[in-house]
């Protein structure tokens, strides 16, 4: 097959049983440069190399069985592993009892979630991380991915046929690029690298989002100065190093979790700075786009979980990004520019729906890929639900105070929320000082100016979105726990002058799980 493009991801050509004849690929859009140079079956693996920068033909795309190819064919349709052009069999397709599964290794612990294809949740599971943390992050993942995967009913599982996880973005280790065996320890999303940033900052262009001391690009270069990237090493995120103990592929990213290690989400490759670089050996071989099919399950794992053996194992992508697509469930195909998420969480977080990347490292903004030409734009603040428990404790006394609040009335009190000096967007400035003075006597009265200030931050978001290129805001949906809250919830619609809601379902597990059925279209 020569001449791949990409974005042919409705284009489909008929495949006889037993056969993969397939013509040549006539999609449009530029060229699929990306690596890793070859073609993958979804079902056998069967691969073929790139010569000389051209596809060569596979003898599998030749009019007879396919070679190597043993496993059930229940799975109709081939995928290219880079540019995700599909080939499908007539009358292929999901089922109705058919069941993605999503995985979230978040910040306090993993969720496994089984999803139908009506969006009903048959099944979920949990397990919290150490109170302390661990010694050995990438041990603890394992575990976990074993023990959440195995305690799901075996009639549940008998039924799944693909599944996608989500990590924190920028956890990453070192692993060795054969094996997939650790090589480090884990740095985790919050490790900050400060001294590495010089090396960064001489690299990257100017307010690159990877210029960062969290970024994964910076956890890269301090184990390049530690002397820790070895020829066979290869960095994986969280997500990709636990995919891989289902698929065994190592070396194999998607577009979210690689942004901030310098991946251009916009041309599909690395870029010509960072490949030349002193690290550019230890880059993930392919990266690929959300919810792509990588493969199926090794036959070892499918044992193990008790998973079909034909379950294959989509691209996956960051634990707020997996959220945002859980927050409109199974309306997603119904998203539209201006459409966003505000995550009130630890943080406060915005994210919105532009046909427009927007980068400013300057106010904190960056953009994610999720589409052909659909980009996630946003922030994150470090005001939120930290900043109020901090300041009111535990929940039962915010919602005694919060009733008390009368959200149609504005607030005196101009606060900026922190716990400690520092901000990120839609300032971003390290040393801007918390603001939480005068306070009042009457603890109703602070919370309303708290509330009101954390409204003024998020709508200060939404605007520099705009005024940086972004639709107009259209309708905000809510995840996290501040959603709950009414009063909060009635102040941000008026500060934002558009219809305010609660996200129905806003667990990265399930927006994993949404992802996951992408690799059986």
């Amino acid at each position: 097959m020569n001449g791949c493009r990409r974005g042919a991801n409705e284009q489909q050509y008929a495949v006889a049983s037993g056969t993969a004849q397939l013509s040549a690929c006539t999609a449009r859009d530029k060229a699929c440069n990306a690596l890793p140079p070859f073609f993958v079956h979804k079902k056998c693996h069967c691969s073929f190399p790139r010569a000389n920068g051209a596809m060569t033909h596979c003898p599998a795309f030749a009019p007879q069985p396919v070679p190597r190819c043993t496993l059930p064919r229940q799975q109709p349709w081939w995928r290219h592993a880079v540019c995700g052009t599909r080939a499908l069999k007539a009358g292929g397709g999901a089922t109705s009892g058919s069941v993605t599964l999503g995985l979230d290794f978040g910040t306090s612990g993993a969720r496994v979630m089984a999803v139908d294809a009506t969006g009903t949740l048959v099944a979920d599971a949990r397990t919290p991380w150490p109170a302390n943390g661990s010694d050995d992050w990438p041990a603890a993942w394992e575990t976990a991915l074993w023990e959440l995967l195995t305690s799901l009913p075996s009639a549940v599982r008998a039924q799944v046929r693909a599944l996608a996880l989500d990590g924190t973005s920028a956890t990453c280790l070192l692993v060795d690029a054969t094996s997939g065996a650790p090589l480090t320890q884990a740095l985790l999303y919050n490790a900050a690298c400060t001294e590495a940033l010089p090396a960064v900052a001489a690299l990257a262009p100017k307010g690159h989002t990877c210029v960062a001391a969290t970024s994964t690009l910076a956890k890269l270069m301090t184990w390049h100065t530690a002397g820790r990237v070895a020829r066979n090493a290869v960095l994986a995120h969280q997500a990709d190093h636990i995919a891989a103990l289902l698929h065994g592929r190592v070396g194999v990213s998607d577009w979210n979790n690689a942004l901030k290690l310098g991946f251009d989400p916009e041309a599909s490759a690395w870029p010509p700075w960072l490949i030349g670089s002193q690290v550019g050996h230890a880059l993930p071989r392919a990266v690929v786009r959300p919810g792509a099919c990588i493969g199926p399950l090794t036959p070892a794992a499918a044992s193990r979980a008790g998973l079909p053996a034909d379950c294959v194992v989509a691209a996956g992508t960051t634990d707020s990004i997996a959220a945002f697509l859980a927050s409109f469930g199974d309306g997603a195909a119904e998203m539209a520019p201006g459409d966003a998420v505000t995550s009130l969480g630890s943080t406060l977080a915005v994210k919105m729906l532009s046909r427009t990347r927007i980068d400013d490292a300057v106010h904190g903004i960056y953009s994610h890929r999720i589409g052909d030409d659909t980009w996630l734009v946003g922030g994150a603040s470090n005001t939120g639900g930290a900043v109020l428990k901090a300041l009111f404790g535990d929940s039962d006394k915010l919602r005694t105070l919060s009733a008390r609040i009368n959200p149609g009335v504005a607030s005196p009190l101009d606060y900026y929320p922190l716990n400690a000096p520092g901000e990120r967007f839609p300032v971003n400035d390290a040393k801007l000082e918390p603001r939480l003075s005068p306070r009042p006597a009457d603890e109703a009265e602070f919370l309303h100016g708290v509330l009101e200030s954390m409204a003024h931050i998020e709508a200060r978001g939404y605007q520099l979105l705009a005024a940086q290129g972004a639709p107009p805001l259209r309708r905000v949906l809510t995840a996290g726990g501040g959603g709950a809250n009414e009063q909060w919830v009635a102040i941000r619609q008026r500060l934002l002058g558009v219809p305010v809601s609660r996200a129905t379902q806003g667990e990265a597990a399930y927006g994993a799980a949404l992802l996951a059925r992408q690799a059986l279209l």
